[in-house]
């Protein structure tokens, strides 16, 4: 194998804070590898020393000659004033560029990048360098910011070929569908494993006893050798230095933890009543673009929902509708009165970077209930989530991403909500961290509703999912995400579950005890839609197989990729005509 990148005796501190030491790594040609740690312990800082981004104390990093290296940074910026396609590369990639640029539903290849929101900026950036066709991806949080249907194109895209490639991400089903290699950083140290995830967590936990059982070993022989430093030192006199040697080095090895440090989520929620939410013919709308329409559910108690869809349909506005923020056009939400709502919003709290960790969980309270007639400090509470006493007097700007989602997460929490609404909670969280969120919620005595990208950890925490569309088509299904893929598939795919629903739609109307006559040319529209909508999804699906194929010429590229935003249009417009005609009773 052809090696692209080697990485020899590197170490990098920050004052007194050392984040790795002598640590190695190769990365060969066809190799795609995950790189695992806890949030704040330097993942982004590897990855910003090995792409030139930041300075390092000492070590070597050596690329392979005229290697060509793509970097998506987590927080990309671009200058002002420059457009979707200026930022996207040369008038001679323009074609490739819009056609990913479609992937990820940016259309306005003209618009000011300054004019975009933070996630859009990140998706574009993930176009950019996908576009510029690297022989080495490096890729910080690549799914952050894509939506489930973006997140299978890109699984797909990079599992393609021999792509080499090197990315930090926490989301578990697309490390293991991808990656051929896992690293992990832990204690200063990478420990490799050749597998995708599954395979990693299998040997870790072997890696983990196997160290256990060392420190048993060590810890037996420390009792025997510190009987012996322990003796008068007459006693000791002209014995061998290197026995004195040897203590020393055992008793720094035993030094060693032999449990992991963990977020302590043991907070209790407060009393729900049986009377949750009940919304009541909800109606929102932007412009032209519908997000509900005639929502009605009763929300039952101890319930968890997951809430999925495309970027844009409107899954933040409904839960913004739910607690007040947003006010529906029509309709409402009648909430029950011992409900509390802890909001996890997908924005993050907007920290004051000047004060100290623990100044941000004091202007939420002195004192913590954890339930149960107990209470702590917020100093204790703030340890729960792995900030020690040192860290919580550190300024927030000296946090990582991950750290300052947790500290978000900390202050929702000691609030003791009794119904958690978490939008995209899993951005930017370790996956130590989301393992014990997973749990907390699973056991969690209250209300649930997820809003996430991330499958593996709807599968683990959601019961049934509502399904957001379209112009406010919404679906209740029965079960967690990856049984929704499954009957979606065994169904056909999108085009024919939505044309089962408009036929179940139809007999419905055909048994209806009161209906309103449609007019003759309404009866005759109605059925031409019928076969206009399921022959347009069908274009639209072999449209979407050619542009991945990846052979297409640049003018049969523009060519399709401009006819795919015709049909999206297009499809829009007669489906919400179908559904004010089928509707009528």
């Amino acid at each position: 194998m052809i090696s692209y990148l080697q990485v020899d005796n590197l170490t990098k501190s920050f004052g007194d804070l050392l984040l790795f030491k002598n640590i190695s790594l190769g990365i060969a040609e066809g190799q795609r590898i995950g790189l695992i740690a806890k949030n704040g312990t330097g993942k982004t800082t590897l990855l910003n020393i090995i792409t030139g981004k930041e300075n390092y104390d000492s070590g070597e990093i050596v690329y392979r000659k005229n290697l060509k290296v793509g970097y998506l940074d987590q927080n990309p910026v671009f200058p002002p004033g420059m457009t979707v396609l200026q930022v996207c590369g040369s008038p001679e990639n323009e074609l490739l560029a819009k056609q990913i640029l479609t992937r990820f539903k940016i259309t306005g290849f003209n618009q000011k990048v300054e004019e975009l929101s933070g996630g859009q900026i990140k998706r574009i950036a993930l176009a950019n360098v996908l576009v510029t066709e690297p022989d080495l991806l490096i890729l910080d949080e690549p799914t952050n910011h894509l939506d489930l249907e973006m997140i299978e194109w890109l699984e797909d895209y990079l599992s393609r070929g021999s792509r080499t490639l090197l990315m930090v991400t926490h989301d578990r089903y697309f490390l293991d569908r991808v990656c051929t290699g896992i690293i992990e950083m832990e204690n200063n140290q990478l420990y490799s494993y050749k597998g995708n995830y599954n395979y990693y967590l299998e040997k870790r936990q072997e890696r983990i006893d196997a160290q256990n059982k060392e420190l048993d070993r060590a810890g037996n022989l420390f009792k025997k050798e510190l009987e012996w430093m322990r003796r008068q030192p007459q006693a000791r006199a002209g014995k061998a230095k290197s026995r004195i040697d040897s203590f020393c080095k055992l008793e720094k090895k035993i030094q060693q933890t032999r449990t992991q440090e963990n977020v302590n989520l043991d907070v209790k929620a407060s009393y729900i009543g049986n009377k949750i939410f009940e919304a009541q013919h909800v109606y929102k709308s932007f412009g032209n673009v519908k997000i509900v329409e005639d929502f009605n559910y009763v929300f039952s108690r101890y319930e968890k929902m997951g809430i999925v869809g495309n970027n844009g349909v409107g899954k933040s506005t409904f839960i913004k509708m739910l607690i007040g923020q947003e006010q529906p056009d029509k309709g409402g939400f009648d909430i029950g009165e011992t409900v509390v709502f802890g909001y996890y919003s997908q924005d993050g709290l907007l920290f004051d970077e000047g004060i100290k960790v623990i100044d941000v969980v004091r202007e939420v309270a002195e004192v913590v209930d954890l339930g149960n007639g107990k209470k702590t400090t917020v100093s204790q509470f703030l340890q729960y989530f792995l900030f020690t006493p040192e860290k919580q007097h550190n300024y927030v700007h000296k946090l990582s991403g991950g750290e300052k989602r947790r500290l978000y997460l900390c202050t929702v929490l000691m609030k003791n909500p009794n119904f958690l609404i978490l939008d995209e909670p899993t951005n930017d969280l370790d996956i130590i961290t989301l393992n014990i969120l997973e749990e907390y919620l699973t056991g969690f005595k209250g209300c649930v509703i997820v809003i996430s990208h991330d499958r593996y950890f709807m599968d683990k925490v959601v019961d049934h999912l509502l399904v957001f569309k379209s112009q406010g088509a919404i679906k209740d299904f029965p079960g967690n995400y990856t049984q929704y893929r499954m009957e979606n598939e065994k169904s056909g795919g999108n085009a024919k579950n939505e044309k089962n629903e408009r036929n179940a739609k139809n007999e419905r109307n055909k048994s209806s005890s009161v209906k309103q006559k449609l007019s003759f040319n309404e009866k005759k529209e109605l059925k031409t839609l019928d076969k206009e909508i399921p022959a347009l999804e069908a274009e639209q699906t072999l449209l979407e197989k050619e542009l991945s194929t990846g052979i297409l010429s640049g003018e049969d590229l523009l060519r399709k990729s401009q006819r795919i935003g015709q049909l999206i249009k297009e499809l829009d417009e007669k489906s919400q005509r179908w559904l004010e005609l089928s509707e009528k009773t």
